[in-house]
C-alpha cells in the first residue's frame, strides 16, 4: 500500500524497529472508506503476537465514523519519531565546495495493517486498562479504570470502539546524515546542540553507530 523512498544508508534494522514500536505513543491511522481516505491520530499499543509482524491495539470514539466506514483492504499506520531541520551551514563540506542544501532528519515507520473492529465492552475495557497501566507507570499515585465510578466507566466504554491492527508489512526509515562524512556529521551535532535539539543529537548518534 505504501512506498517509502528508502536509500540503503537509511534502512533500519529489526531491533531498532522493534524498539520504536515498543515505545510507540500515538500514530496516524489512514484507511480507505466509502467516502475516500479517513485519517485518525490515536494512541496505540504494540504487541509482538497477533500477526505476521505483531499488532497494534487502540480505540476510537464511537462517533468517529472512521471505524464504521472503512472498506475491506489494508490500512496504513504512520509512525513518526524525532524530526529536525538541518541547516547546510552546519556542514564542514560547505567551506570546501559549497554543494550542500538543507534537509530534514527523521524517523518514519509505515505499517501496512489489516484493521479489525472490536465493538465489545469487555475487549475495550481490557485494552484501555492495559494502555492506561503503561502510561500511568511513571506516576505516583497511578490512575486505573477501577478508580472511576462503575456507571460512569460503563458509559465511557460504550462511547468508544476497539481497533486491532494486524501488521502485514513494515517500511522503516531513519535518515540521520548516514550518507555524509564524519566531519559533516560532527557539524550537524554541534548545530543541533546550538538550537537545543537533544533528541536529534541522540538519534544521530544512535543511527550512525
Amino acid at each position: 500500500m505504501s512506498d517509502v523512498y528508502l536509500p540503503p544508508p537509511f534502512a533500519m534494522d529489526d531491533l531498532d524497529v522493534l524498539d520504536l514500536l515498543h515505545h510507540l505513543g500515538a500514530a496516524d491511522l489512514v484507511s480507505p472508506t466509502t467516502q475516500g481516505l479517513a485519517s485518525t491520530f490515536l494512541p496505540l499499543q504494540f504487541e509482538e503476537s497477533g500477526g505476521e509482524h505483531g499488532r497494534l491495539l487502540g480505540h476510537v470514539a464511537r462517533m468517529n465514523d472512521h471505524w464504521s466506514r472503512t472498506l475491506t483492504g489494508p490500512s496504513l499506520v504512520i509512525v513518526h519519531g524525532s524530526g529536525s531541520y538541518i541547516s547546510p551551514t552546519w556542514y564542514a563540506s560547505r567551506a570546501e565546495h559549497g554543494r550542500v542544501v538543507p534537509t530534514w532528519n527523521h524517523v518514519t515507520l509505515n505499517l501496512t495493517c489489516d484493521l479489525l473492529v472490536h465493538d465489545d465492552p469487555a475487549w475495550v475495557l481490557d485494552q484501555v486498562t492495559r494502555m492506561t497501566a503503561k502510561y500511568e507507570e511513571p506516576f505516583d499515585p497511578r490512575w486505573s479504570p477501577d478508580d472511576a465510578p462503575p456507571a460512569y466507566l460503563a458509559g465511557q466504554l460504550r462511547a468508544i470502539v476497539g481497533v486491532e491492527l494486524r501488521i502485514t508489512s513494515i517500511e522503516a526509515k531513519a535518515k540521520f546524515n548516514q550518507n555524509r562524512s564524519a566531519a559533516d556529521r560532527a557539524g550537524v551535532v554541534a548545530g543541533l546542540r546550538s538550537v537545543g535539539d537533544l533528541d536529534g543529537v541522540s538519534d544521530l548518534a544512535r543511527f550512525n553507530r
